[in-house]
């Protein structure tokens, strides 16, 4: 498990509580409680411990406060277990009483407990899972993310495919929300054949049968969308299998910082897309990667990215509303709020989802010998999200 101590000494004398116990949190003094709930345990536990990572690196960035105001975070994991999220939602906003909630790992627990959350009147800051009912017709005046549309990443992958040239592709996902949408997203914008469209259990270990299947088809490349463990798994056979380094490995949320510790050499090669890299060049992104690794002692994933500009992101609209965190005043000024993001450039659009640049990422070895991600293109300029024209906010 990665330290906290760092961040602990950054932010101990500004009431920021990380992940302590209910009894001492009952005791901490705080002008703004913000619940943090997220996947935290099971194979898809890094992409919440990234998540809650990034936000409370954030706040230490913030100066250990939010907008001036002391802030108290009471982690709770879901364990990619909707019922249980919705349980969590529950104790967060009625027992803590919390402001904010943030985190949310996994797009069918996120569906489980928004309507909780926004019905009671409090704002919800997704940094990873974004289903398209929220950025659509379902959106909300208190939901935001600072991550992406579900379909958003996979479409720039379906992009770059395209303009590669590849003709024939065998397509990939778990079988939930996110990984459905993954593969809407890389179809809309690949126009060859998809050879097979296969959907697999979520957290599966064993994909031999899949791979096999994948090796009779013979396709021009792969597409897999296979976030924590399950991309572990996958490559790993996938290379076991000879197919690494002869049929072109794409990817969307597969290869990153929560999982390049584990395949290290054996992913180099792989290409994957989406709004953040470690290398981006811009001020904030390399002040942040640099605290992150000083921190916590590894790369920074996007899921750590995202949960920072989260903080950033309560840290400005705080400021503009004097401290207030009621949900009217906070989401009013979140959603014209501006703050140095990781990601370079970025705002809100009107579904109160990103709008930002989308790229195209290598895994590679980097030049102080660690395998990591290297830009490769920017496949789309300040890419929207499909479904924001049918959101009815301003």
């Amino acid at each position: 498990m990665p330290t906290l101590s760092r961040v602990s000494r950054a932010v101990a004398g500004a009431c920021v509580c990380l992940g302590l116990n209910a009894g001492l949190m009952a005791t901490a003094q705080a002008d703004v409680k913000i619940g943090f709930l997220g996947t935290l345990s099971g194979p898809g536990g890094t992409l919440g411990q990234d998540q809650y990572d990034g936000f409370m690196l954030g706040i230490a960035k913030a100066g250990g406060k939010l907008g001036g105001q002391a802030v108290q975070v009471i982690k709770e994991d879901d364990q990619l277990k909707p019922e249980i999220g919705r349980q969590a939602v529950k104790k967060l906003l009625e027992r803590d009483k919390v402001a904010v909630i943030t985190g949310m790992s996994f797009s069918n627990v996120l569906m489980a407990v928004v309507r909780d959350v926004v019905n009671s009147g409090t704002v919800l800051i997704s940094s990873n899972a974004g289903p398209s009912q929220l950025a659509g017709d379902q959106c909300s005046p208190l939901y935001f993310s600072t991550s992406w549309q579900n379909d958003q990443q996979h479409e720039a992958m379906g992009k770059y495919a395209q303009d590669k040239g590849y003709r024939r592709i065998a397509i990939m996902a778990p079988n939930y929300q996110a990984g459905k949408e993954a593969l809407i997203g890389f179809k809309r914008y690949f126009k060859g054949e998809i050879l097979s469209e296969t959907y697999t259990q979520v957290n599966q270990p064993d994909y031999s049968v899949e791979i096999t299947q994948l090796q009779t088809q013979k396709p021009d490349a792969v597409f897999i969308f296979y976030p924590g463990g399950m991309g572990v798994n996958f490559v790993k056979q996938y290379q076991q299998a000879g197919m690494l380094g002869k049929t072109p490995l794409l990817s969307g949320s597969t290869v990153d910082g929560t999982t390049l510790p584990a395949l290290k050499d054996i992913a180099l090669g792989v290409m994957s897309a989406g709004p953040w890299s470690p290398d981006l060049p811009n001020a904030a992104n390399k002040t942040f990667v640099t605290d992150f690794q000083k921190t916590y002692n590894r790369i920074p994933s996007a899921y750590a990215a995202y949960g920072y500009d989260a903080a950033l992101a309560l840290d400005a609209a705080l400021k503009t509303t004097g401290g207030k965190a009621d949900g009217k005043t906070l989401s009013a000024a979140l959603a014209k709020t501006t703050f140095p993001s990781v990601r370079g450039g970025f705002r809100f659009n009107n579904n109160h989802f990103p709008v930002s640049n989308y790229y195209a990422f290598e895994v590679v070895r980097d030049a102080s010998g660690t395998v990591n991600l290297a830009t490769r293109s920017t496949v789309f300029p300040d890419h929207q999200d499909p479904y924001h024209a049918s959101c009815t906010l301003p």
